[in-house]
């Protein structure tokens, strides 16, 4: 006689992520042998982690044809989240992920890699120096995401747009005085256009965190702020420069109405990343804040709409 499938409060963590880890994966195969043989597993198992979680969620995952499995409908909801905790799971695991203030942080130093990001309240913005950065949210606000939105039109230069692909969330639009073209130069960033930004030595569960603020922008269609420590090769010189940085992300839409995210770059060493050291502020590199004249901005604004 089997034993009785244990409840969700007897259940032990290693257990439960092994389920999961189990349904994600016959879930990409949709081959119990090929399944069995991606988790070093055996039939048995599997199909017993599969019977445990589908009685835990009180619905079938999977329907089988012709020995064939499918997922069900219930199935295809509880995937994405399936995926997520796992990589949420692996990237904490490596204490490369945590929450400061109910805000989401990463950190990794690996292979050369320096990076640190923590999200910060959006209602910092309206008390910060950057006027750039102020005026920027607000034409956000004005424009409803319209990317081609005359009340973004004098913030435009200074952004950077992506665009969800197959292959993660690839960069398509560099503004000419964003910090990113004024860093790398117009050359660089022109040759960096279609790549994905989550390739990173790091790992595929942190480049999949990183993208995973992109999705959050893109579904909930809102902004997010986050400051960022990290080190780059300067503009024409091989050596890596630690440099710091804030990040205001946009939700946008293109004409079409197909999604974006937008992003502004400001450069400071005034970022607020409690993981990081003395030294490491002090080993920062000063760089020079994108320029940007409201009074100038708006006026070439007003000049080029139409009367």
């Amino acid at each position: 006689m089997n034993a009785p499938t244990p409840n969700l409060s007897e259940l032990n963590q290693p257990l439960l992520f092994e389920m999961i880890r189990s349904f994600t994966t016959l879930a990409d195969t949709l081959n119990l042998s090929h399944a069995v043989a991606k988790l070093n597993s055996t039939r048995q198992t599997v199909r017993r982690h599969i019977s445990q979680l589908e009685e835990l969620r009180g619905e079938e995952l999977f329907r089988t044809r012709d020995r064939r499995y499918e997922l069900t409908e219930a199935g295809e909801a509880a995937l994405p989240e399936a995926r997520e905790l796992l990589m949420h799971a692996k990237v904490w695991s490596r204490g490369q992920t945590g929450m400061r203030g109910s805000l989401q942080y990463l950190q990794a130093e690996v292979d050369g890699l320096v990076f640190y990001q923590q999200q910060q309240p959006m209602g910092d913005i309206w008390q910060d120096e950057s006027v750039l950065l102020r005026e920027t949210y607000r034409a956000w606000v004005m424009s409803a995401g319209e990317i081609e939105s005359p009340h973004l039109s004098h913030v435009r230069p200074y952004l950077m747009v992506y665009r969800n692909s197959d292959s993660g969330w690839i960069v398509v639009e560099f503004g000419q005085q964003s910090a990113y073209v004024d860093w790398f130069g117009v050359d660089y960033a022109r040759s960096s256009i279609g790549r994905p930004i989550a390739r990173l030595p790091a790992g595929e569960e942190f480049g999949r965190m990183l993208d995973q603020s992109f999705l959050d922008i893109e579904t909930t269609q809102t902004a997010r702020l986050d400051h960022v420590y990290t080190r780059m090769p300067a503009r024409d010189n091989p050596s890596q420069a630690t440099m710091a940085y804030q990040r205001l992300m946009m939700a946008g839409f293109f004409p079409d109405r197909s999604p974006a995210v937008m992003t502004l770059v400001v450069p400071t060493i005034n970022v607020n990343i409690a993981a990081l050291e003395e030294a490491q502020r002090a080993a920062m590199t000063k760089i020079k804040q994108p320029d940007f004249d409201l009074a100038e901005a708006k006026f070439e604004k007003m000049a080029a709409m139409p009367t």
